[in-house]
């Protein structure tokens, strides 16, 4: 006998149950990552290798099991203001950029490799560094949107399990391990006054457009 909806019509049981219980799962999956992210946050705010002074580190921002990172290398003056990633000029282009491509801002979480505010970002302590690791494995991305030659460099000198040497080739996609890809783009913070290097970035950029277009639905 099958149970009937408020119309008559039957009510399939066994797929509520399913789309419920895959409803807990993301649920309780998403509130471990949003906990992770807070450990991960209260220890980069404790940290003191970094010589940053009074100042606080940069965080990531974003949905905490984003399908898109963006990965840059140090902060601007903005984001230092803020505490933020991708404050400020570079994130107002990057929002413009992601309407045009049709990809939905909350999909995504923006992170860099220098989370602390130190004049020189080759005075930051590598073991800070690595903490990017910890941050890919949390929010475990689909794919790592690296922006810049330093954030490559950083990016492969770090010890991202199963992890692939990353290729400077921009616009292309590239397995980064077994379930995640990459994609080096142009600084964003060089491309936002010159006319050619907008253009550099967005042709790069915009290669990310087909890759979430080609997601599937679930």
């Amino acid at each position: 006998m099958q149970a009937q909806g408020p119309q008559g019509e039957p009510v399939n049981l066994t797929r509520d149950a399913m789309r419920a219980t895959d409803d807990q799962i993301r649920e309780k999956y998403l509130e471990r990552a949003i906990r992770e992210l807070n450990a991960l946050t209260r220890d980069l705010q404790s940290c003191e290798h970094c010589p940053r002074g009074n100042l606080m580190p940069v965080l990531g921002s974003g949905h905490p099991q984003a399908d898109v990172m963006l990965l840059k290398f140090s902060a601007t003056p903005s984001e230092i203001e803020e505490g933020v990633a991708f404050y400020g000029r570079a994130g107002t282009a990057l929002m413009k950029s992601l309407k045009r491509l049709d990809i939905d801002p909350l999909a995504v979480y923006g992170t860099l490799c220098v989370k602390c505010p130190v004049g020189d970002p080759a005075l930051a302590e590598p073991g800070c560094v690595a903490r990017i690791v910890d941050e890919i494995a949390i929010v475990a991305p689909k794919i790592v949107v690296v922006m810049g030659a330093d954030a490559l460099s950083a990016l492969n000198d770090v010890a991202l399990p199963l992890a692939r040497t990353l290729d400077p080739a921009l616009g292309t996609i590239q397995q980064l391990t077994p379930s995640m890809e990459a994609l080096y783009v142009p600084n964003i913070d060089d491309a936002l006054d010159e006319e050619a290097a907008k253009r550099a970035f967005w042709q790069a950029f915009r290669v990310l457009g087909d890759w979430y277009a080609d997601l599937p639905p679930y």
